[in-house]
């Protein structure tokens, strides 16, 4: 018939078939939990690519035939690699439902190379439309009843998706990657991941987040409280399964904001846990002989998979007619309704709290790690008691006008990152030609105008990209701890400067300042307000001892943004010196760069 047949036949004769193996990781656990297996064909084959070789299996109507094989090879390798984690095998909805699909086959397979079912998971991947949803869940249940997890693939790229989810409920649904490259940029990307996975907690249902590529990518998936991913930025597909991820992959660069902040270790509490294996009578003994005992978290190998709560417990125990009789012998892990959210124990309250409110679950209590294993439990109450008792603490030191950490705060956050050794950039903010503004439209203005400063920078700098200080009357400081610091300040500026005009009378506007005194009691012409920004580079901070010295380096800067016209900034590149005399001497080999705003 054609070149690519007789090619497709001989592989599908031949078996010549490779599976590939890409871990899917536990963000909880911070683990691989499973494999998902990939099909390739031989490497000199046209049909190496996965792509080719099913688009060729559909055309000439052998797609049933080639993800039997598919399934056989792949099974068979993973018995050999005596693998403990899950295997995600894929299946077409369209397949599935072909009449001569043999339903038993799968089963036959598994028991013939000693792979017990329950650690296999049907991942659906759907690339036609699918509208008999009576016979996909009839299906279902007949995999589910070999024991057999179910996932949905590619959920938001398929034809009907959410359809599948609400009718076959399964286990895991994974998200198409087209929703997760990018998402830190994208909001419209986070708001619908957020969703999904706020409608997967309430349906006890594991997301899997695929296509994750960069650390950026991996930092809103699993602030968005994501159970599980997948992607090269962990591990490519390969023959042989990667055994473990590099666990310093698990590691988010603290936000500056999180420094000074409570960690979650502060209000961990260690409760004595219990296997998932225990009896429920047993569990029950425990409650009837500790009137104090409320939460049992559930730990096997130093890692949480429950909570137990007290009065659920007994209430579900004792609604039903024959209570502990029918349940007393079976394991507690039944009674689990779903996984607990787990935080490490270095995590900022803040960030718990954030968390725990975009996930929209209403758990009573949570899961403490140290390094992925159960070290404590923290309950709601304890953490709104610290989060009120550090924004009191917090509010002792910020700007009554702006609301914004003073310098206080600041110097204690800048000491702490260069203690840890956190890369950061600094930014010192200042108006020009505030003075005479004040003077001639009144300090109601001249407060309008200082809030118009606050409201632009915290704009453009969110919590995971810096911090945002007001030290004090027109002044504000920046700790820049993402990359794209410089042209954030330059957005900064355009910005200010678009708003500036609308503070001003339009004859103002028009002549493009107000006359006013100088400091010498002279009528002089000044331009409108503008800002002027010192800026200091991540190298150089680096350099520092402490606040101090960064103070010099930001101060020297911002002096040399002053002599330029307009809103402007100038970078001092040069490293900190103790002493004014080293400075001087050192400025002249000082490597620095100037911007005007025009």
């Amino acid at each position: 018939m054609s070149i690519l047949y007789d090619e497709l036949t001989k592989i599908l004769h031949g078996k010549q078939l490779t599976p590939h193996f890409q871990p899917i990781v536990s963000l909880y656990k911070k683990k691989i939990m499973g494999y998902e297996a990939l099909i390739r064909g031989p490497s000199d084959s046209p049909l190496h690519s996965p792509f080719n070789l099913f688009d060729t299996a559909e055309r000439f109507d052998l797609s049933t035939k080639l993800e039997y094989i598919c399934r056989e090879v792949t099974i068979k390798r993973y018995a050999s690699l005596d693998v403990k984690e899950k295997l995600f095998i894929n299946v077409s909805p369209s397949v599935l439902l072909q009449p001569d699909f043999k339903k038993g086959e799968t089963l036959k397979l598994l028991d013939q190379f000693g792979v017990d079912p329950r650690s296999v998971v049907i991942e659906l991947t759907e690339h036609q439309p699918t509208d008999d949803f009576q016979l996909m869940r009839e299906a279902i249940i007949h995999y589910r009843k070999m024991g057999f997890e179910i996932a949905i693939d590619d959920l938001g790229a398929g034809y009907s998706g959410l359809r599948l989810w609400s009718e076959l409920q399964p286990e895991y649904v994974k998200i198409d990657m087209h929703f997760i490259q990018g998402i830190h940029n994208d909001p419209i990307k986070l708001n619908f991941v957020r969703s999904i996975q706020n409608i997967a907690s309430s349906l006890n249902c594991n997301v899997i987040a695929e296509g994750i590529e960069t650390e950026d990518e991996f930092k809103v998936v699993e602030q968005l409280g994501i159970t599980h991913a997948q992607g090269y930025y962990f591990a490519r597909p390969t023959a042989i399964p990667l055994e473990k991820v590099d666990k310093s992959l698990f590691i988010i660069s603290p936000q500056p904001s999180q420094f000074n902040a409570t960690k979650a270790a502060h209000i961990a509490k260690f409760i004595t846990p219990v296997s998932s294996e225990t009896a429920i009578s047993e569990v029950m003994n425990l409650f009837h002989h500790d009137s104090d005992l409320t939460i049992l978290p559930l730990v096997d190998d130093n890692v949480a998979s429950g909570i137990i709560f007290r009065d659920h417990f007994l209430f579900k125990l004792f609604s039903s007619r024959y209570g502990i009789e029918l349940y007393g012998k079976k394991p507690i892990k039944t009674f689990v309704d779903k996984t607990p959210l787990s935080f490490d124990q270095n995590t900022a309250i803040e960030l718990v709290s954030k968390q725990l409110t975009s996930t929209m679950r209403n758990d009573q209590a949570f899961i403490i790690t140290n390094d992925g294993e159960y070290t404590g439990i923290g309950t709601i109450l304890k953490l709104l008691e610290e989060i009120t008792r550090q924004q009191i603490h917090n509010a002792k030191h910020a700007n009554p006008l702006t609301l914004l950490p003073g310098s206080v705060p600041i110097n204690d956050q800048i000491d702490q990152l260069l203690a840890t050794k956190v890369p950061f950039s600094f930014g010192y903010f200042d108006l020009d030609h505030f003075k005479p503004f004040n003077d001639v439209y009144g300090y109601s203005a001249g407060d309008d105008i200082i809030k118009a400063v606050a409201n632009t920078l915290a704009q453009h700098i969110p919590a995971e990209s810096g911090l945002v200080g007001h030290i004090g009357g027109d002044d504000f400081i920046v700790i820049f701890t993402g990359n794209d610091w410089l042209k954030c300040c330059e957005n900064i500026l355009n910005d200010f400067k678009k708003a500036v005009p609308h503070y001003y009378k339009d004859d103002d506007i028009k002549t493009g300042g107000i006359h006013a005194e100088n400091r010498a009691g002279e009528k002089c012409f000044f331009p409108l307000i503008s800002l002027s920004v010192g800026l200091v580079d991540s190298v150089s901070t680096s350099q520092c001892q402490s606040h101090v010295d960064i103070a010099d380096l930001a101060s020297e800067a911002k002096k040399q943004a002053k002599k330029i016209e307009g809103n402007s900034f100038f970078i001092n590149h040069r490293m900190a010196t103790k002493s004014q005399e080293n400075l001087q001497s050192f400025a002249h080999k000082s490597v620095v760069k100037l911007h005007a705003v025009n």
